[in-house]
């Protein structure tokens, strides 16, 4: 028991934490990481503050435990029996380290003079001059150095020195004895493992200041190994770095694989007051580690508002990037509690807000991927670009829409505020409305729709309805329509041309009794010329849809308008093929060009019914073409069975009938009929072919009538109208969208990259024609809502904005009413104040804002209790004086009685 309350005893004084194992010791003690590709993780404990030791207590006290006859030798020493102890036991150099450890000096001086050499160690090749330095016996280091100890005397492994010993315990009177006793103080430099160093690690300033105060080295030999400088600024500690760089450290040394400096691991540490000892020794303010990143980096990691600003008053560079395309922004998204604050203080240092990395992500992307609102939403009013997107294509508001919902109507807010009062009141003739059209282009730039097409991809597409998005959309395409029609004239053109080259070739009658009057079945020169010219028009096709293809592919594949272009370029390649010389149609035409014919000329027909469908006014009738056209072939798949049924049947029942004899003729047939065209008279009554099972035939024609002519083709019919009427209820919103895609269709091929290879002064123009903004004088648009001259926009868009503006007056009004409700009673709700006595304070507060003028608020203060105190003595008196009537005039008791209480009641709630 009493070596264990010694030993107890011994490691209760030490309040370090337990030291590495010898392996550590090694090189695997080095602050930075050895593996590559390590990466900051901020939700580890920013800084470890362990120290870097050598042995392990309890190891030790476990190996003198084990020598011979350690337990007995331990008792006696705890009992102090010195007799017994010097005559009971021969193992001297036992005696001799338990004494050392447990600081038996007496015994220690007795087994000095009783043994040969000092040179006594244990089972892990420990010596007793190292055990003392370790455990910090200065007086037993002092006697066995005056017998002969070695003070550089290495263990057997040959990794510390006493000194190291007792540098890593931080044991200043050993350090000051060995010193003293010329003992190295630059033991190891040349492995990387000086004295020094493990006084860093100790983190004690006065063993540091000893071994520099005494020729101690504080740089390494060695190139990117780590001094203790980099310890130092690892550990945090502010007063060895000043030591440090007071004795000549060197500020840019690289450590290890990670290349990182001091000042990158004060910054990664989030240490203000380490990195301004660092920079004011000329420490490199955009040093780059192994990742390419600088020390602004990782003070962004580490969330450390203040440790950023001491580096960006430095001149750190707020937009350096690191190996993966990261700025300190990106950095800053990490923690939700203090990254606003951090991403302020880098905008104001000028970093670049929309700036992506390698895989195209902004620091907007990471706030909303991390799911950070209040970031989110910082990072937006600040600039931050919604409509970026990843090199996967995805965009910001996509991500803000899955993981931070809740920005969404926030957002919408910025547009009603966008809409203001500009001049005069709302009710004026004269009143003047401001749009400001910042808030759906940031930037004055290509993209000037950019943000409407990403509403409609994240399925908010009723934010087109918004008064400002549905006026910018009317102006917009206002500005733009001119591509657009100029496309339409160039299909139409086409279109037309094609026609009149199927009339002159395809439409011509060239039969032999036309050839047999004399006739010559050729091809007139107009006719070639028109085919000269159309297929110059369709080699102009082809390079746009190889230019659409390179511009944007996989939106160009989704679309099936794009392939029946294709199909289109193929039947006009096939069917048109003019010739300079005499072309005859007979020998010149071949059977198989006129089924392409007949099939492109459909199709070209189709393309441009669909082009013109995209003008807003047509679009409705178009789409719903398209959607009941879709719908049929739906509601046709789903009733396939029913109809190959009747086939097969009438196939069977009537085939002495040439349109029942093959399975294709019978389909064909039976969608006739199911059309109304049944054909009963013809069928049922020839005479010529007569009905081989009339009884069955005619149940079966009866069940087909039933099942599908009346019950399929009405339900056919009612799909279709619930199908239009839904469209005509959307109508509204359908057209924006649409005018919407088209207007960033149109927007989106004139800013094509690939048009590079046209003249800069073409393509300005061109810009300039299409853009809206073309500077920030015109973000915005007057108008005046009561003047019938006002024709800009369509009347009904003025309404809505009028209508809006007036609606944000009334809610303001409302609220600005219930928050001086809140004011007037915020006091104590409960009370009650009497009339006069809320008159008073009334009559008083207006007293007080035309006569005290620049009076302080405390002298009114005292003013208003003045009064209140007159009132009140008044008050006291006039009570007084009705009691005194009271008791002397009886005949009156019953009034005054009245008045008395009354009067009593107000003056208890005053």
């Amino acid at each position: 028991m009493i070596r264990l309350d010694k030993l107890g005893k011994k490691t209760a004084e030490e309040t370090r934490k337990k030291w590495n194992d010898e392996e550590a010791a090694d090189g695997s003690d080095s602050i930075s990481s050895e593996e590559d590709g390590s990466e900051y993780d901020p939700s580890e404990t920013p800084r470890d503050k362990r120290t870097q030791e050598i042995w392990n207590d309890e190891e030790i006290w476990a190996e003198l435990q084990s020598l011979a006859e350690a337990e007995k030798i331990i008792q006696l020493l705890n009992y102090d029996d010195r007799e017994a102890l010097l005559q009971g036991t021969d193992n001297d150099e036992t005696i001799l380290l338990l004494a050392i450890w447990l600081e038996k000096n007496e015994i220690v001086e007795e087994m000095l003079k009783r043994i040969t050499s000092t040179e006594v160690k244990d089972a892990s090749g420990r010596y007793a001059i190292h055990l003392a330095a370790f455990i910090g016996n200065s007086e037993g280091l002092k006697q066995l150095i005056h017998h002969g100890a070695k003070v550089d005397l290495w263990d057997s492994k040959y990794k510390v020195t006493p000194l190291h010993c007792a540098a890593s315990k931080g044991r200043l009177e050993c350090i000051q004895v060995l010193i003293r006793h010329g003992a190295d103080v630059n033991a190891g430099i040349k492995t990387n493992k000086s004295p020094l160093h493990f006084a860093v690690y100790s983190m004690v300033t006065e063993c540091v200041k000893e071994l520099l105060d005494n020729g101690a080295t504080p740089d390494t030999l060695q190139v990117f190994s780590e001094t203790p400088l980099h310890i130092a600024a690892s550990l945090g500690s502010s007063e060895i770095i000043g030591l440090l760089l007071n004795h000549g450290a060197a500020v840019d040394i690289q450590c290890g694989p990670d290349k990182v400096t001091p000042l990158h691991l004060a910054a990664g540490e989030g240490d203000p007051e380490c990195c301004r000892l660092l920079l004011k020794a000329n420490a490199p303010t955009n040093a780059r580690n192994y990742k390419q990143q600088t020390p602004l980096h990782l003070a962004a990691f580490s969330q450390c508002a203040e440790t950023l600003d001491v580096l960006l008053r430095a001149g750190s560079d707020p937009n350096a990037l690191d190996i993966d395309g990261r700025t300190p922004l990106h950095s800053s998204i990490v923690k939700v509690t203090r990254s606003c604050e951090c991403v302020r203080l880098l905008l104001k240092y000028g970093t670049e807000i929309n700036k992506p990395d390698a895989f195209g992500y902004t620091a907007l992307h990471l706030a909303a991927l991390n799911e950070f609102s209040h970031c989110v939403m910082f990072l937006i009013n600040n600039g931050g670009d919604v409509t970026a997107r990843t090199n996967g294509g995805v965009s910001v508001l996509n991500f803000i829409t899955r993981k931070t919902p809740d920005v969404i109507p926030k957002y919408i807010l910025k547009f009603d505020d966008s809409i203001r009062l500009n001049d005069h009141e709302i009710g004026d003739v004269d009143c003047e409305l401001k749009l400001d059209f910042r808030a759906l282009v940031p930037t004055v730039g290509n993209k000037e729709t950019e943000l409407l097409l990403n509403f409609i991809e994240v399925g908010h597409k009723d934010i087109l309805k918004h008064p400002l998005c549905e006026t910018f959309l009317f102006l917009k395409w206002r500005r733009i329509r001119k591509f657009f029609l100029f496309s339409l004239f160039y299909h139409s053109l086409f279109v037309t041309l094609f026609s009149f080259y199927i009339l002159g070739v395809f439409l011509k009658d060239c039969t032999p009794t036309y050839l047999s009057r004399g006739s010559v079945c050729e091809v007139t020169e107009l006719t070639k010329i028109i085919g000269f010219i159309l297929i110059s028009l369709n080699f102009l096709m082809l390079g746009k849809e190889i230019f659409q293809i390179a511009h944007s592919w996989q939106t160009y594949i989704k679309q099936w308008e794009n392939w029946l272009q294709w199909l289109i370029i193929i039947c006009v390649f096939a069917c048109v093929n003019p010739s300079s010389s005499r072309m005859n149609i007979r020998l010149n035409i071949h059977m198989w060009q006129h089924h392409v014919a007949a099939i492109g000329i459909f199709l070209t027909w189709l393309e441009l019914m669909m082009i013109v469908g995209r003008f807003p006014t047509f679009g409705l009738y178009i789409q719903m073409f398209t959607t009941v056209s879709i719908n049929f072939v739906k509601f046709m798949a789903a009733y396939f069975c029913l109809l190959l049924a009747f086939a097969l049947s009438f196939g069977v029942i009537f085939a002495n009938y040439n349109s029942f004899k093959k399975l294709p003729l019978v389909l064909i047939k039976v969608i006739v009929m199911m059309s109304g065209e049944l054909e009963y008279e013809d069928i049922f009554f020839d005479d010529t072919q007569p009905i081989k099972f009339p009884l069955t035939a005619q149940i079966m024609f009866l069940a087909f009538v039933v099942l599908v002519t009346i019950i399929l083709t009405n339900l056919m019919v009612g799909l279709a109208v619930s199908d239009i009427q839904g469209l005509q209820q959307s109508a509204g919103l359908d057209r924006l969208v649409r005018q919407a895609e088209l207007v960033a269709h149109l927007e989106s091929m004139l800013f094509s990259r690939l048009l590079v290879c046209i003249p800069n002064k073409f393509m300005k123009f061109f810009h300039r024609q299409s853009l809206l903004l073309k500077s920030q004088y015109h973000w915005a648009l007057y108008i005046r809502p009561n003047d019938p001259r006002e024709t800009r926009i369509p009347k009904d868009i003025i309404v809505n904005i009028y209508n809006l503006v007036v609606e944000k007056r009334e809610k303001s009004k409302k609220r600005m009413k219930k928050q001086r409700i809140a004011a007037q009673y915020s006091g104590n709700t409960n009370s009650f104040v009497s009339p006069g006595l809320s008159r008073m304070n009334s009559y008083m507060s207006y007293v007080a804002l035309e006569q005290t003028g620049s009076k302080s608020l405390k002298s009114q203060v005292d003013d208003l209790g003045k009064e209140f105190a007159d009132y009140t003595r008044n008050f006291k008196n006039k009570v007084e004086k009705l009691y005194k009537q009271l008791s002397s005039d009886k005949n009156s008791k019953g009034d005054k009685l009245h008045k008395v209480s009354s009067l009593e009641k107000d003056y208890q709630i005053i």
